[in-house]
């Protein structure tokens, strides 16, 4: 039973701890450098699907006109899934500049950016969310990027603006800064495992469409992952963004992302096993092993509750589960900063967790929800 539960430690805090570390070793080994010796892009295209986002259309449609003053031809591209909150008048007033993509009922992002990745022959696509700010100024960077044939995808560096309006903020602030540090780390090591769709660009020749059910963002660059290039980490590639502020918000994103990919994981599991034993190593510490980590948590917590019945009878099971139980009505109720931080992290655990759950039962979650409290 320790044996189970020591197991159950190390596979839960391995990718916090032992994979940076074994990271860090490999840096020290090898380090795969950019190699700029192909001609940067000719075109660009700029691709972004919105419902309902009528609080920040106009800013995001400014911010994209801003890009394609400083990217050589660049087309824009918005597809809107059914919105119905005054979005797509607005956008129709600015049909001039921008190519769009209307539907008549939701069908979901992934379904979305199909339709837009028809309209481009771009040679670099770049992938965004509404609620997401591309700096003008450093949006060109990307194109030394893919100077290098090797490479497939450019992810960018993402930084939230609110990590101290909640804890809810601050804990995911927090989280993303070390995802940021981690994406670096396998950067300069092989591959970043995944992009996030906040900001990330791709060779529009290398997009493999996404099932309407599949998570679009990870399948369009696991799949590129897969194919044997590199995806690379852009520090001065950069967006900002506000981080969901109301823990309901967070949570339910939390759920509908972990469901979402760990489909797409059970889909592309068979070409990430044939991409190599570095590969597979980087993607089952940094992925995999956090989408199982709750699991792991709760089964070391039966295991520690089972050597207490057995070392102290069933009065010291039923004291182990009372002193959990009382550990963790007090953390949901406490008003101590730190205390609510590491409860928000419990949280968003548990959320993954049941996404995951939720994923082998086979359900879907084809259409999205904005969480309010991210606009603003």
């Amino acid at each position: 039973m320790a044996t189970l539960l020591c197991i159950c430690f190390v596979l839960a805090i391995h990718p916090y701890t032992t994979y940076p570390l074994s990271l860090l070793v490999l840096k020290a080994i090898r380090r795969n450098a950019i190699s700029p010796t192909g001609h940067a892009p000719r075109s660009y295209a700029i691709a972004c699907c919105v419902y309902n986002e009528r609080q920040v259309i106009e800013a995001k449609i400014a911010n994209m006109l801003a890009l394609k003053e400083r990217l050589p031809n660049c087309q824009l591209l918005i597809h809107s899934d059914g919105s119905s909150d005054g979005t797509d008048e607005v956008l129709r007033a600015h049909a001039d500049t921008l190519t769009l993509s209307f539907a008549e009922r939701r069908a979901g992002k992934s379904t979305g950016m199909n339709a837009l990745m028809r309209k481009t022959a771009a040679e670099v696509v770049i992938f965004t969310d509404a609620n997401v700010m591309i700096d003008p100024d450093r949006v060109t960077n990307v194109g030394h990027y893919f100077r290098d044939p090797e490479i497939g995808c450019v992810t960018g560096h993402l930084s939230y603006t609110n990590a101290n309006e909640s804890a809810t903020a601050w804990t995911g602030a927090r989280y993303w800064r070390f995802e940021e540090w981690l994406k670096q780390l396998e950067s300069e090591t092989g591959s970043v495992v995944g992009a996030d769709g906040s900001i990330f660009a791709i060779r529009r020749r290398l997009y493999t469409p996404a099932p309407a059910d599949i998570i679009d963002d990870f399948h369009t660059s696991m799949s590129i992952f897969c194919s044997g290039h590199r995806i690379v980490r852009a520090e001065d590639f950069v967006a900002f963004e506000r981080a969901a502020t109301v823990r309901k918000d967070e949570l339910r994103r939390k759920v509908r992302i972990s469901c979402r990919a760990f489909n797409c994981h059970r889909l592309l599991w068979p070409r990430i096993l044939r991409s190599g034993a570095l590969s597979v190593y980087m993607y089952t510490s940094h992925k995999l092993l956090r989408w199982l980590s709750g699991y792991f948590v709760a089964l070391g917590v039966i295991c520690a509750a089972m050597m207490a019945g057995l070392a102290f009878g069933p009065e010291g099971f039923l004291a182990f589960v009372a002193a959990l139980a009382l550990g963790i009505f007090i953390a949901g109720r406490t008003r101590s900063p730190l205390v609510s931080k590491v409860w928000e992290g419990v949280a968003a655990t548990a959320a993954t967790g049941a996404g995951v759950y939720k994923s082998l039962r086979g359900e879907r979650f084809q259409t999205w929800t904005i969480a309010s409290s991210t606009r603003r």
